[in-house]
């Protein structure tokens, strides 16, 4: 492997780990808007714990941090800010066991994320970024 190999492959893993988390984090947002709807959403999250309300700024920080890691803009701080929301998605699995598969859905999935996640923020946005095309980018270095 050459030397520009060697910078070129971490920053193609951050891109490739980004768009996986912003097309995983659209999907969620899709989901409490079109399948469950935000009503019901709501009702979900009252039924294990949270205020109703909450559900409408969990769907909106699901929905601009997917966008966001879709184009990576500030891929670091969006990954480090749906931690959060992430840690708060570990309640209503943590007592259904380990895999996502159980009844009720086991916590692998979300912990997983919240890896992916955490991941990303160390890594930066890799290539094909607004953080790259605005110099905001402190991945991986494109070239020796």
């Amino acid at each position: 492997m050459s030397r520009t190999d060697s910078f070129l492959a971490p920053a193609a893993a951050a891109t490739l780990l980004r768009w996986a988390l912003g097309a995983v984090f659209l999907a969620h947002a899709y989901a409490k808007l079109f399948l469950f709807t935000l009503p019901g959403t709501a009702q979900f999250f009252e039924a294990h714990g949270f205020p109703g309300w909450t559900a409408y700024p969990v769907f909106i920080v699901e929905l601009l941090g997917g966008l966001a890691l879709l184009t990576g803009f500030r891929s670091r701080w969006v990954s480090l800010g749906l931690i959060p929301v992430m840690l708060g998605a570990l309640k209503p699995h943590l007592g259904n066991g380990w895999m996502f598969s159980s009844a009720g859905g086991g916590w692998e999935y979300v912990a997983f994320l919240i890896a992916a996640l955490a991941a990303q923020a160390l890594l930066g946005s890799g290539l094909y970024s607004l953080d790259e095309v605005t110099g905001k980018s402190s991945g991986a270095p494109r070239s020796a």
